[in-house]
């Protein structure tokens, strides 16, 4: 411990403090349309007012989830192996064209993540990812051209410090339970 510094600053460790003047990458998170609906009992967040750090998520709500189902305006897409493999290498492409820098990519059967590091927005990327991706899917057959297959939106975090890159790059490769099967 060193004399004089208060308790609070001598616990700071190299993690915990970063003079980045932009993110060192972004965790990308976005779903396929109608395999994840607001009411249900995995829960969700609202983009109007409650997608706020530290507010509650919208929580099992029979009604809701009920309500939402009726209104779906398709079935849901799910990714299978040709899809999966397809949305991977259209992700892979655009990181290539646009020289975004992949540390990690899962494409699962709901839902795709992604560790990248670049200096474009975030949100662009996502849009560009999933736009592409919808383009391949269309041209190879695995999509017909009136199909929704992407929800509305996703997640654009920030990872401003090392650890929290680590941390992502972790999630995406080893926290997505087991290997999906070949259906």
């Amino acid at each position: 411990m060193q004399p004089g510094v208060p308790q609070n600053v001598r616990a700071m460790s190299n993690y915990d403090w970063d003079d980045n003047d932009r993110p060192l990458a972004f965790f990308i998170t976005f779903r396929t349309y109608g395999t994840w609906l607001h009411g249900d009992e995995r829960g969700s967040v609202e983009r109007h007012g409650r997608n706020v750090y530290g507010t509650d998520r919208i929580g099992l709500d029979p009604v809701f989830s009920v309500s939402m189902d009726r209104n779906m305006l398709a079935e849901p897409f799910l990714l299978d192996v040709p899809r999966r493999v397809c949305v991977e290498e259209a992700i892979r492409s655009v990181c290539s064209v646009r020289n975004y820098g992949l540390s990690a990519l899962n494409v699962r059967t709901n839902h795709a993540h992604l560790v990248v590091s670049a200096s474009a927005d975030p949100k662009f990327m996502m849009n560009a990812f999933k736009a592409n991706a919808t383009r391949e899917l269309r041209e190879r057959g695995l999509a017909r051209s009136d199909q929704k297959v992407w929800c509305r939106g996703g997640s654009t975090r920030y990872l401003w410090k090392p650890v929290q890159v680590e941390r992502a790059i972790d999630y995406t490769v080893n926290g997505q339970g087991d290997d999906l099967p070949d259906f």
